[in-house]
């Protein structure tokens, strides 16, 4: 491999994993194993895990990608500037990276006693509320968004779209083992990664914010 190669592979292995750092710790999967875990309907048993963790994968995989390949059409059709989605996007992440922190479990949006007792009375808690709105809510929809505006190049795309899929394989395992994490980790081992999961979410917030309005900035 030669020198120029070996630069372009390291270039492109940065980039892979700064998207799947960003992925994996907004879309915090051991944190939904738990809501998993509460949402299915008792006793449970492995066959009935191992069906809700497939097709909780598969509709994050989907509605992962659909967001990346659509989501700037649509920011242009309502004439919305990307630079704006950086910021909005940023202060999401800040507001969820300050409950992680603050030790709580992300379900990236709040669920009221009604609606955790409609969704266990439901078939199917796969795709909602699992996989939309616990897994890819605002916060991993902004950030996906920025991600794919922040792509420069062919290869960049492949990147992220790479790390896509590997967030996902890492989602059906954590799902798939829910019950081994919660039995080793319990509540305290939960809290304390998803503390330190807030604030690598804080560091990414604060970069896009940083840079959203650093370009409105120059742009106006």
């Amino acid at each position: 491999m030669s020198p120029l190669e070996s630069y372009e592979f390291n270039s492109i292995f940065q980039t892979f994993l700064h998207f799947e750092i960003g992925l994996l710790t907004i879309l915090n999967p051991i944190a939904a194993s738990a809501i998993m875990l509460s949402l299915i309907n008792q006793p449970t048993n492995e066959k009935e895990i191992k069906r809700v963790a497939k097709r909780t994968s598969i509709t994050v995989l989907i509605a992962s990608l659909c967001i990346v390949i659509f989501g700037e059409l649509i920011l242009k059709m309502f004439g919305i500037n990307v630079y704006s989605i950086k910021v909005i996007g940023g202060i999401i992440l800040m507001l969820i990276s300050i409950r992680m922190v603050q030790g709580e479990i992300i379900e990236t949006t709040r669920h009221s006693t009604e609606e955790r007792k409609e969704a266990k009375e439901r078939e199917d808690i796969s795709v909602i509320p699992l996989a939309i709105p616990v897994l890819v809510g605002p916060g991993t929809m902004a950030t996906l968004l920025v991600f794919k505006i922040k792509t420069q190049s062919l290869l960049d795309l492949v990147a992220l779209f790479l790390a896509i899929i590997v967030a996902t394989i890492v989602v059906y395992i954590s799902l798939k083992n829910a019950t081994i994490f919660v039995k080793v980790l319990k509540i305290t081992g939960l809290k304390i990664i998803t503390r330190i999961m807030g604030l690598i979410v804080g560091a990414i917030a604060s970069q896009f914010i940083i840079a959203g309005i650093k370009s409105l900035w120059q742009l106006y």
